[in-house]
């Protein structure tokens, strides 16, 4: 299996601003409304694994943007909420079991979204690719991208590519975890 992470940050780090909000990431001119590759990077991937606050953040969105079975990983959220019945299954438990049971379902290339989730895999050494689209936005607060780990996880550059207006999105291999 293949664990991709895939995920916008500030300038200084932020993946949300100090009220947890988002609204920022449309704060850069898109005067071509592009999407910067994510419906291709999208086609890469067999299923997303997303913790419960980027799923509410998704859920605000107004349009559900997955066309890959989507699974929500949670404690909080109980039951799966009206209008989603079709669109998420929820999994709960260790992070290393949750994977290992979604790629003994089948699925090879694994998109892992949301904050924690993200450091929970990075913790485990679960994750084999990160791809950081930095935002040319400095939010001077708000909920971290990375938090601390227990050891130093060493990264091999792939590829950067500038997107739009200022945009830059940066593709590593994770050598270790």
């Amino acid at each position: 299996m293949t664990n991709i992470a895939y995920i916008a940050a500030s300038l200084d780090g932020y993946i949300a601003d100090k009220n947890g909000g988002v609204d920022w990431l449309n704060a850069i001119p898109n005067p071509d409304q592009s999407d910067h590759g994510f419906a291709a990077f999208v086609q890469r991937v067999d299923a997303l694994l997303m913790g419960a606050n980027t799923f509410r953040t998704v859920q605000g969105f107004g349009v559900w943007p997955y066309n890959r079975p989507v699974f929500v990983a949670s404690n909080s959220i109980t039951e799966v909420p009206e209008g989603y019945k079709d669109r998420i299954a929820l999994v709960r438990g260790d992070i290393r079991e949750i994977i290992a049971e979604i790629q003994a379902s089948g699925y090879e290339t694994l998109y892992i979204d949301g904050g924690t989730l993200i450091q929970s895999c990075l913790g485990e050494g679960l994750l084999d690719e990160l791809i950081i689209t930095r935002i040319p936005i400095i939010l001077g607060g708000g909920i971290p991208l990375f938090a601390e780990l227990d050891e130093a996880v060493s990264l091999a550059h792939k590829q950067t590519e500038v997107l739009g207006i200022g945009l830059v999105q940066s593709c590593y291999t994770v050598l270790n975890g």
